[in-house]
């Protein structure tokens, strides 16, 4: 008989299905450029699976928590499962026959998955009293850490087959996505849908944007996001075609930025709880200036790697502070569209992030896309300048 599971045991349910599901992201980032060289001729249209899958993600958010606001969280989470376990079967077989926009439509849905998965925060954090709610948003990131390792490690089924290229790998993903889905199933609640409310019990959208805590906290989470994909994305360029290093060197300084994200959360929720959401964007911008300031400085080994461990220290803090500030901003019936609008924005600044890097370093050189990021960072100043701590304990519903 299938049972369902209430309160804090939910997070625990839901970090093991992130993470099993997280992992289509690491396992396309490691080898959805190599699979598109192979399937298509021009290298040009090697890493536009990649950039599907991003952009998917982007183009997926606010539909995805439109829809489950009509149809509860619980539905279009098991859709998305079955969404995903059908890419995981498109992926493998057009790696088998060869057919490069099989391949692409995989990432789409491989977006649309990941889309409504990073929806599990607000999900956990509903299932929490209000000062818990930082410490569940920072938790559910550690799960991100397990699919960094989780997916990449898929490629090792290829031996199995290796006569099928990478299809082994996203075969084994289709199976991890499996039980994700059932876990999914069998423990959450049958959410309810929000209450419906009469028209004039909601803020227009204007209304609810012309909050500065709103602001702050969609700049925390998308700009970090943004800022952390433009810098981290160019680095190994950086490394290898404009200072020569090799690329276990700069393998190893990824890895290092990829541990820096997601191992803070160990303690960066209780940091919020304790010091509040306005302290910890301060911390992540100052840090974020101290990585430009490290990585303009020199180019050696120890600097590409200090710059980019405190680039992964300050995302971590930016994005769990705005995700917990956001809760601040909203009626329950208005989660959707304010949750939605968030994730839109913030994986729009991932996919800007990711795509401008290459060209701008090409265009202006290393330290020209240091230079290129002081402005974001200035815009969080000033919105933080606006938005005093005092307001923002008036702002706590």
């Amino acid at each position: 008989m299938r049972t369902t599971v209430n309160g804090p045991a939910i997070v625990w349910w839901l970090m093991l299905s992130q993470a099993l599901t997280l992992s289509a992201a690491p396992l396309m980032v490691f080898v959805g450029g190599l699979v598109g060289k192979q399937l298509h001729p021009d290298p040009g249209f090697a890493t536009l699976p990649v950039a599907l899958m991003i952009i998917g993600t982007a183009v997926s958010a606010m539909p995805a928590a439109r829809l489950a606001q009509r149809w509860g969280r619980k539905r279009v989470f098991l859709l998305a499962g079955v969404i995903g376990m059908a890419g995981s079967g498109v992926a493998a077989w057009g790696i088998q026959q060869h057919n490069f926009w099989l391949f692409c439509l995989a990432a789409v849905a491989f977006g649309v998955l990941i889309a409504v998965t990073q929806q599990s925060r607000f999900v956990a954090m509903d299932a929490v009293a209000a000062d818990r709610k930082p410490v569940v948003a920072a938790r559910l990131l550690l799960a991100g850490l397990a699919s960094a390792f989780i997916g990449p490690e898929l490629t090792r089924l290829d031996q199995l087959w290796s006569d099928a290229g990478f299809a082994g790998a996203f075969a084994g993903l289709g199976g991890l996505l499996l039980v994700s889905t059932l876990v999914l199933w069998l423990v959450l609640p049958a959410l309810q849908l929000q209450q419906e409310y009469h028209d004039g019990d909601h803020r227009s959208l204007t209304t609810l944007l012309s909050q500065p805590v709103l602001w702050l906290a969609v700049a925390a989470a998308a700009g970090g996001y943004g800022l952390m994909a433009y810098i981290m994305t160019a680095t190994p360029l950086s490394m290898t075609v404009q200072y020569g290093y090799e690329l276990s060197d700069a393998k190893w300084v990824i890895q290092s930025h990829i541990a820096a994200m997601f191992l803070p959360s160990l303690i960066s929720g209780q940091l919020i709880r304790r010091l509040g959401e306005w302290w910890m964007i301060v911390a992540g911008v100052a840090i974020y200036s101290l990585t430009l300031l490290i990585s303009w400085w020199d180019q050696t080994l120890v600097h590409y790697w200090l710059g980019l461990v405190l680039l992964g220290l300050g995302w971590n803090l930016l994005f769990v502070a705005g995700t917990s500030l956001l809760t601040r901003c909203y009626l329950p019936h208005e989660a959707s569209r304010v949750q939605g609008l968030n994730d839109m924005l913030v994986f729009t600044a991932q996919a800007l992030g990711a795509l401008a890097s290459g060209s701008v370093l090409l265009l202006l050189g290393w330290h020209g896309l240091l230079l290129s990021s002081i402005p974001l960072l200035l815009l969080m100043l000033v919105l933080l300048l606006r938005v005093t701590p005092g307001r923002l304990a008036l702002s706590a519903q």
